[in-house]
């Protein structure tokens, strides 16, 4: 069974086997999330971005990457639906955790950590965001053992350890 722990921090620091990067559909870097991944890995990760990815990835879709200069082993990548842009199918936005937990399985990752998915710039409203992200971790079927949803904001750790606390009691 998985276990889902609320972590307040930066994502590019944590000690997992793979981390998951809130990318966009070209796959070249970007802005929050995925820019911090993308400096912090340095520029492997994009060259392997390039490499494997040459079309782009589509939205609710994951793929992985090396994790460059990042503590972690990989990047698992994934397009979240852009809510500020009008893209508000939910179940994009849930296919996003299932899709990347897919992928932590097919490479053995044992930890995953993962942002809050299309919360940033993407404008998805914070609660349903937390509420997607706990609900897809929990209902999806994976060998993963341990998964940390990262907070960056204090905000957003209080919404994420509120909701996490609330699903195991």
């Amino acid at each position: 069974m998985t276990s889902l722990s609320a972590i307040h921090g930066d994502i590019t620091t944590q000690q997992v086997d793979a981390v998951v990067n809130a990318a966009n559909t070209a796959m070249r870097g970007g802005g929050g999330v995925d820019g911090a991944i993308h400096r912090a890995g340095g520029p492997e990760v994009l060259a392997d971005c390039i490499s494997r990815f040459p079309h782009g990835l589509s939205t609710g879709d994951a793929g992985w990457t090396t994790a460059g200069r990042l503590p972690a082993r990989w990047v698992i990548h994934t397009v979240g639906p852009n809510h500020a842009a009008g893209q508000r199918d939910r179940s994009l936005l849930l296919s996003c955790y299932r899709r990347s937990l897919e992928v932590a399985d097919e490479l053995g990752a044992r930890s995953v950590a993962f942002p809050l998915i299309s919360a940033g710039v993407y404008g998805w409203p914070p609660d349903d965001a937390v509420a997607a992200a706990v609900e897809a971790i929990t209902g999806t079927a994976s060998a993963v053992e341990r998964v940390l949803l990262v907070a960056y904001s204090a905000a957003d750790y209080h919404r994420v350890s509120a909701a996490v606390e609330a699903r195991t009691e």
